[in-house]
């Protein structure tokens, strides 16, 4: 072997003894943890010393930029002896480094109160000089599923297809449905198509032997919940007898309000009737010259005379004169005129005019 490469291999061999006695981080980097939201969670960073780091140590815990332009946020710091927990005002309060003293090669955190923000990629590396080293690790929060609601969409009619459905509001991806009969014969029917990332089963053509109670399952990899629904399938709806009916119905509704026009028709002409009679009472004849009158016309001389004269053998046709041809006697010239009261005239309500008033005053 040539001096030249003697000096290469012993060049290298001192420097992987170098590295090999500096400051190592012991714990695995390049895992992913899935931890739930308002969990909590440790991110381990163990390290030993070498003999020749005899500079001040160094800890630096921060969340890793997605894009190469930005700069990685510091959490957490620990430096000269003290610790720096409030870098990052939205994790304030909520992470601490796990031992009191991180110089004792324990540099791990704890983070408290999780939320989807805190998911990324961490980082700790730990300086002491000569010696460095870091570690990275990837932290996912996810969502548990909410309460899934389960329903049916469209009729559960039998010879029809069934689409059965579970949905959640809030939860990570992926999510994952399952589906299973919880009566009867306690398997889906051999028709039903399921999705399992859907949520959805499809019962096709189904029969009365589908109805039962369902169970649906919607999880994750940090929880799951549950629902239930009642399907009854029914048979198929008479439309004909339904078509019917509405029909008959609108018929009647038509029937009463053709009716109930009528009435108000008729009643309308009564009162327009009923107001014309009462015009034609109101341009009627004055009434007659009081009887009272012309019997003042005569003179006592004049009536005995003409009565003497008169008989009824005299006068043949006499008896079939009208009452109205009599001469009146001296004693109903005396009579007072209400002793022979004349029938009232037909009035209208509410009208009393004139002539109505002359006829109520006139004696028979």
């Amino acid at each position: 072997m040539a001096p030249s490469t003697r000096c290469v291999s012993v060049f290298q061999l001192s420097l992987l003894a170098g590295f090999a006695l500096g400051l190592q981080i012991t714990s695995p980097g390049g895992i992913s943890i899935d931890k739930p939201s308002g969990g909590s969670v440790s991110l381990d960073c163990q390290f030993v010393l070498a003999s020749g780091d005899s500079g001040p140590l160094d800890i630096e815990w921060s969340l890793v930029a997605p894009d190469n332009q930005e700069n990685d946020q510091v959490v957490i710091m620990y430096s000269g002896d003290r610790t720096y927990e409030d870098y990052n005002p939205l994790m304030k309060g909520r992470v601490h480094f796990n031992s009191a003293d991180p110089k004792n090669g324990d540099a791990s955190i704890s983070l408290t109160g999780l939320k989807s923000s805190d998911s990324g990629t961490y980082q700790c590396k730990v300086k002491k000089a000569p010696g460095i080293d870091n570690r990275k690790m990837i932290l996912r929060v996810l969502v548990r599923p909410a309460k899934p609601r389960c329903h049916i969409e469209g009729p559960a009619e039998e010879g029809k297809d069934v689409v059965l459905k579970c949905t959640t509001s809030d939860g990570s991806q992926p999510l994952k449905y399952t589906w299973e009969k919880t009566s009867g014969s306690k398997t889906l029917p051999a028709s039903a198509v399921l999705d399992p990332a859907g949520g959805t089963v499809i019962v096709k053509n189904a029969s009365s032997s589908a109805s039962g109670t369902y169970h649906c399952v919607v999880a994750n990899s940090v929880g799951s919940e549950e629902c239930t629904l009642q399907l009854n399938v029914a048979p198929p709806q008479n439309t004909a007898g339904i078509a019917a009916a509405v029909i008959i119905s609108i018929l009647l509704i038509l029937i009463i309000i053709a009716i109930i026009l009528f009435c108000l028709w008729r009643a309308r002409n009564k009162k327009k009737y009923e107001k014309e009679i009462c015009n034609e009472i109101r341009e009627d004849v004055p009434p007659p010259t009081s009887r009272a009158s012309m019997a003042r016309s005569f003179t006592v001389g004049s009536q005995r005379s003409s009565l003497g004269s008169m008989s009824p053998s005299n006068i043949p046709e006499f008896h079939i004169k009208s009452q109205y041809g009599k001469v009146p006697l001296s004693e109903e010239f005396e009579r007072p005129p209400s002793h022979n009261p004349a029938p009232p005239p037909p009035r209208c309500p509410g009208w009393l005019g004139p002539t109505s008033a002359a006829w109520a005053a006139s004696p028979s």
